[in-house]
């Protein structure tokens, strides 16, 4: 009589029991601390030291994301026929190299605007990279069922340092000066890579030829799975009208004679909402299920957002401060949900290009939302602009109340 080989382990959404998502986690948190280090220092180089115009410095800004636009899908393919932690290693070193280019370039007195250029847009196209690969990668290392739990940490890890990694970013340009907090972000991606490499290797994807059906063939998974489209539609949709409150948002702030630091503490209670929406997401999809988390808690959101426009407007600036709170509160439990359906729905062999669709959708959106605020704000008035991109808030969670129905299939419809 033959016995049976014993079950696998199960793996932990808890980073005290699974030593993979651990180092995933802590290779994450520097890699996005040095990147908020970027953030704020690259435009202090462009302007203090390069004396660049403003055109320039919002040529910077859209050269961060363009990767994603351009490579985002070709990124995704390529994704799905590589080990996905040493692609992540090949990235951060990519990343480290090419920030820590520029404080050396300062240094020899050398530096030039178009190396700026080509450092961020490259550098952006390892992000690019590196986070299609991580979404894919933290299937193999978390069981499927656990995946809101090991999300949830990921988002609430992003929103926690976009609340104090500005405010470090700020300290460091002050005290070390811009050229030398990049180089900050240099080490942030090395350290990156120190904690990616101690990650187990993956099993071997299937090695075959690229083809050009394949770079679209994430968007069309996306496209005829009904939660999936919703899921992708809602967040393009909410990205493009929070990038037109973002956009114009410092204009409305500074015309208003408030503070910049009071500016950057509205930013970050939007923030500490993404935060506590985050941390709270797992139980209320426990809670309320997959489709009402979405819909109900965005629904749930929509009157705060109508209150953003007051942001300005003597005490009223307070009620649109907890307004953006509670705005961010239902992005942080969207993106934990969404996030976790989105890689129990897709098979292994499609993950980096189901997300890499996701991505190019997202962050399209929010060019357009960028473009759509600079038209607004000039042809009507920056205020205009928060006003539409508020009204786009409030009504973007009918998307997943539609497709509540798909949203809310049974478990056994998702991927093994």
């Amino acid at each position: 009589m033959t016995t049976a080989p014993p079950a696998p382990a199960r793996r932990s959404d808890r980073l005290s029991a699974n030593p993979d998502l651990r180092n995933l986690f802590t290779a994450a948190a520097a890699a996005k601390l040095g990147a908020h280090l970027s953030y704020v220092a690259v435009p202090f180089v462009a302007i203090e030291v390069l004396g660049a115009s403003a055109a320039e410095v919002g040529a910077l800004a859209a050269l961060a994301v363009a990767a994603d636009l351009l490579f985002g899908l070709p990124a995704g393919a390529w994704v799905d026929r590589v080990r996905k932690r040493r692609l992540m290693v090949a990235a951060d070193l990519a990343r480290a190299a090419l920030l820590l280019s520029v404080p050396v370039a300062w240094w020899l007195d050398a530096l030039t605007i178009w190396q700026l250029f080509a450092a961020v847009f490259l550098a952006g196209l390892g992000t690019t990279v590196f986070e299609i690969a991580q979404q894919s990668l933290l299937p193999a290392i978390v069981d499927r069922d656990k995946l809101t739990g090991a999300n949830g940490r990921l988002v609430a890890l992003d929103s926690a340092l976009t609340i104090g990694g500005r405010g470090v970013a700020g300290f460091a340009v002050a005290l070390v000066g811009a050229p030398l907090a990049v180089l900050g972000n240099a080490i942030g991606y090395a350290w990156s890579a120190l904690f990616v490499r101690r990650i187990g290797d993956e099993p071997a994807p299937a090695r075959t030829r690229l083809g050009a059906t394949d770079l679209t063939e994430g968007a069309r998974h996306v496209w005829r799975h009904p939660a999936l489209r919703a899921l992708a539609l809602s967040g393009a949709a909410n990205n493009c009208a929070i990038q037109l409150f973002l956009t114009m948002l410092p204009l409305v702030w500074l015309d208003a004679g408030l503070s910049p630091a009071g500016l950057g503490v509205m930013l970050a209670v939007g923030g500490a909402g993404s935060l506590a929406g985050a941390a709270a997401a797992r139980r209320l999809r426990a809670r309320l299920g997959t489709g009402r988390s979405l819909w109900m808690i965005g629904a749930l959101a929509a009157l705060p957002a109508l209150c953003l426009p007051l942001t300005g407007i003597g005490m009223w600036t307070w009620a649109a401060g907890a307004a953006w709170a509670l705005v961010g509160a239902s992005v942080g439990v969207a993106n934990v949900v969404g996030m976790s359906l989105r890689q129990q729905l897709t098979p292994d062999a499609l993950l980096g290009r189901m997300n890499a669709a996701f991505r190019f959708a997202f962050m399209g959106a929010v060019a357009l939302g960028a473009s759509a605020a600079a038209l607004i704000g000039e042809l009507a008035s920056p205020r205009t602009a928060i006003a539409v991109g508020a009204a786009g808030m409030a009504v973007q969670w009918t998307i997943t109340f539609a497709a509540r129905r798909s949203l809310a299939a049974p478990q056994s419809s998702l991927v093994e």
